[in-house]
């Protein structure tokens, strides 16, 4: 499995109301073992997470069914992330 960062980005049409879906989201993403952290922007932004995938194209089917993406909350960019260790 590849890891993916996601960047959740909030809109102008972004809705509190679609916080709550997100988390579930995540949830799931977590209880099927594909979510390895998350966490919001303290400036208010948008915020990110890292899952888990076999490829890019996986990655995207998974998080671009993501509420703050389906209803145009957020916008989402995905990269795969090669984590290393500092020297």
């Amino acid at each position: 499995m590849n890891k993916y960062l996601v960047l959740a980005m909030r809109t102008p049409r972004f809705d509190t109301a679609v916080i709550e879906p997100h988390r579930r989201f995540l949830q799931s993403l977590q209880d099927l073992g594909q979510l390895q952290e998350s966490g919001r922007f303290t400036d208010g932004t948008g915020g990110a997470y890292i899952i888990y995938a076999e490829s890019l194209d996986a990655a995207r089917e998974i998080v671009f069914t993501d509420p703050v993406h389906t209803t145009g909350s957020s916008e989402l960019t995905i990269y795969e992330w090669e984590v290393t260790a500092p020297s």
